[in-house]
């Protein structure tokens, strides 16, 4: 019997592998973590963009995670009421803000509002890649909804603004601003017209439509914050100087909203609740309120203009060392589509294994009787930093980017295709 033919061929294998020296291994390691620090710096990305978003993810995990007690500017030990509502508010303006920063890379003047953007332009296929981008995430939150999890889910929402944004990329920043303005005042009254008649009957139609246009966050009001998100996107694209001026216009909103608007709505519904006739005096007087979550006159200008300035002293900040301490939460702000859902998947493993959990309401009192914040947040907070670190951008993102890239340029091949 000839010699075995096994070890020779081995040896040729195991000859072209080339194993790193250690010194090469370790030099690999440091140059990619090297790189990926690098990609959350300037100009690839804005810190303070991504310090504001990880901010408004932690903040939605203390909505939901922890019992908030309701928020009142005279009792600090309330304070923590702040994550209530304007988490969620905070994540619409930054998308819009995203594509403010965006879409003025990709074409160097805004279009007039009257204007489409000429077809193969660089805002033209910016704007094919947002709205792949907003059905993914529209498709992932109704997927979440499906989970049951006890929690209002704002991606279904996130996704049908995002498109919509998708849509006003190429208007004036005049038009932006004044579409905001409009849909934060006129908005809250066809919100309160809809919903006067009450929550949708379990399984009809109606609720059907709720659940596919993620109603807890209702778009007649909330693309206000994408409009102005993407007009402040567009202030912060020309220079440093302008956050200033937005945190000034953002915090004037607020004391607006806050401190004139929304008292005069709330004194009404303290006082005779919700139940008010559409039409009436009174019933004007109470869309007025700025309670979190009600789509009040109040809250769409008072926590509208509280985002925009989070927004610009994070801009500030992330212009200073100070962006290094918040280096963990900018990585969260890397990759909040990863870190929101992560958070959701967890809450909804543990509805699985935790026995008596069925209940919606059942499963918020008991998962938060378990004082689940600190362990999910920190463990959330060191996955994505040690993704970010080995990685880069997270699995979510890399996912929708790829998807959307990819139908971009199938798109775009079928453009160039020639006609019959």
């Amino acid at each position: 019997m000839g010699r075995s033919i096994v070890p020779s061929m081995w040896g040729r294998i195991v000859g072209t592998v080339r194993v790193p020296e250690p010194e090469s291994l370790t030099s690999t390691v440091n140059d990619r973590l090297r790189a990926n620090i690098a990609r959350l710096e300037p100009p690839r990305r804005s810190p303070g963009i991504d310090l504001a978003r990880g901010l408004a993810v932690l903040g939605m995990f203390a909505a939901h995670l922890l019992a908030v007690t309701p928020l009142s500017w005279t009792a600090p030990d309330t304070w923590l009421g702040i994550v209530e509502g304007r988490s969620a508010i905070t994540f619409a303006t930054l998308a819009g803000v995203s594509l403010g920063l965006l879409t003025t890379s990709s074409s160097r003047e805004a279009l007039p509002a009257d204007a489409a953007a000429p077809a193969g332009s660089g805002l033209e296929r910016a704007r094919e890649s947002i709205t792949t981008r907003a059905v993914l995430i529209w498709a992932l939150g109704l997927f979440l909804l499906g989970l049951e999890v006890p929690v209002y889910v704002v991606l279904p929402a996130y996704g049908l603004l995002l498109w919509a944004g998708a849509r006003m990329v190429g208007w004036s920043t005049r038009a932006l601003f004044t579409a905001a303005g409009a849909a934060a005042v006129t908005g809250p009254f066809v919100v309160a017209l809809i919903n006067a008649g009450g929550p949708p009957a379990p399984g009809g139609f109606a609720e059907m439509v709720s659940f596919l246009l993620g109603w807890n966050y209702p778009f007649v009001v909330w693309i206000a914050f994408v409009a102005a998100g993407l007009g402040a996107g567009r202030f912060l694209a020309h220079g440093i100087a302008r956050a200033w001026l937005l945190l000034g216009l953002g915090a004037g909103l607020a004391v607006v909203g806050y401190g004139l608007i929304g008292p005069v709505g709330n004194a009404v519904v303290d006082r005779y609740g919700e139940a008010l006739q559409p039409g009436t005096r009174l019933w004007v007087l109470s869309v007025l309120q700025d309670f979190p979550h009600s789509s009040g006159v109040g809250e769409a200008i008072g926590s509208g203009g509280f985002a925009l300035a989070l927004v610009a002293l994070c801009v500030l900040i992330g212009r200073t060392p100070l962006r290094w301490v918040a280096w963990p939460l900018r990585a969260v702000g890397s990759m909040p589509l990863t870190a929101y859902t992560a958070h959701l998947i967890a809450w909804w493993i543990w509805m699985m294994l935790a026995p008596g959990s069925g209940a919606q309401a059942d499963s918020l009192s008991a998962f938060r009787a378990a004082d689940p914040f600190w362990p999910m947040t920190l463990g959330i907070v060191s996955g994505c930093v040690a993704w970010t670190l080995l990685w880069g951008r997270g699995p979510l993102e890399r996912l929708v980017h790829y998807l959307s890239e990819t139908v971009g340029h199938l798109s775009g091949d079928a453009g160039r295709r020639p006609g019959p």
